[in-house]
């Protein structure tokens, strides 16, 4: 689990997860305890990175973190077209 005591809402991450109908509950969940599994260390102005949450119905969330503040950037479900099976590995 990770440190995370407060999240910061991107506009387009919650109008993204409006029209794909993610909670803000999925998206914490993911962004606690999902698994990295891209990470863009030359972001700006923080670090961000690609987060799966495997459920019922898998997750992507794309977050960034500056110490124990978690900006929310967008959330999407991964879909075959451009993840394989797993949605860790993206397809070439």
């Amino acid at each position: 689990m990770r440190t995370i005591t407060q999240f910061v809402w991107r506009k387009h991450a919650l109008e993204r997860m409006l029209q794909r109908s993610i909670s803000r509950d999925e998206v914490m969940h993911c962004a606690l305890y999902g698994a990295i599994i891209e990470s863009y260390l030359d972001d700006s102005p923080y670090p961000s990175y690609l987060v799966l949450q495997i459920g019922a119905v898998p997750l992507h969330i794309v977050m960034a973190t500056d110490t124990d503040i978690c900006y929310i950037i967008t959330a999407y479900r991964p879909n075959f077209d451009e993840f394989e099976d797993d949605f860790k590995t993206r397809k070439r």
